[in-house]
């Protein structure tokens, strides 16, 4: 979605100055490239950042295991007798829990952090999916100009249809109208392709180009 409304929207505002469709075509795979790389970059060190805090925090919790065992184990207890357990049975579990170490750790960071230590998300598969994805969708407006076409209309009508593609398929997920959902992600990229053509307009107008 991110790689369909950057690109339509550049060029629409790169067509909208009276560029040339090998300008167009230039500046559309510059959009592409940058954009792809800006957001496997974000992802990256958004996803490299989360998982180092969970680290610190399960880093953290694991010395206050060994320091204080039988703090933990307590504590483990009043967690599952808050939740309504028996407070002889919420005891009990909680030493056969702490009797394994790992499995101890594994608990406390789902119990307290809501995370578990060994299931953290790769930065570089999150990287990677941003990159490709970012770039399928930068391509599609771009594909009427590979193929001869010099004209904006092409561009504007094979981005649309994705956008409306990718509103519908996220309506299996949020189980909305497949219609509707496509039809709103359609309308955003709209406006957003008419406001900078809008702008290139107002600026190749200007600057006499």
């Amino acid at each position: 979605m991110d790689g369909l409304v950057s690109n339509i929207g550049l060029i629409a505002g790169v067509a909208g100055s009276g560029v040339s469709a090998k300008t167009i075509v230039v500046t559309g795979f510059a959009g592409l490239v940058a954009g792809a790389i800006s957001m496997a970059l974000g992802e990256y060190t958004s996803v490299r950042t989360q998982t180092e805090q969970v680290a610190a925090e399960v880093a953290k919790e694991r010395r206050e295991l060994e320091r204080n065992p039988e703090v933990e184990t307590d504590e483990l207890a009043h967690m599952w007798m808050a939740r309504g357990l028996p407070d002889e049975l919420a005891h009990e579990v909680a030493k056969i829990v702490h009797s394994n170490p790992e499995e101890a750790l594994r608990v406390h960071a789902q119990e307290e952090l809501g995370v578990d230590p060994h299931e953290q998300p790769s930065p570089w598969t999150a990287a990677i999916s941003s990159f490709l994805c970012f770039a399928v969708g930068a391509l599609m407006p771009l594909l009427p100009y590979l193929f001869g076409s010099e004209q904006l209309w092409p561009a504007l009508l094979a981005g649309g249809l994705g956008l409306f593609a990718a509103g519908a398929l996220v309506a299996r997920f949020t189980r909305r109208k497949w219609w509707l959902s496509g039809l709103r992600q359609f309308l955003l990229g709209a406006a957003a392709a008419g406001a900078t053509y809008l702008i290139g307009t107002l600026i190749g107008g200007a600057a006499g180009i």
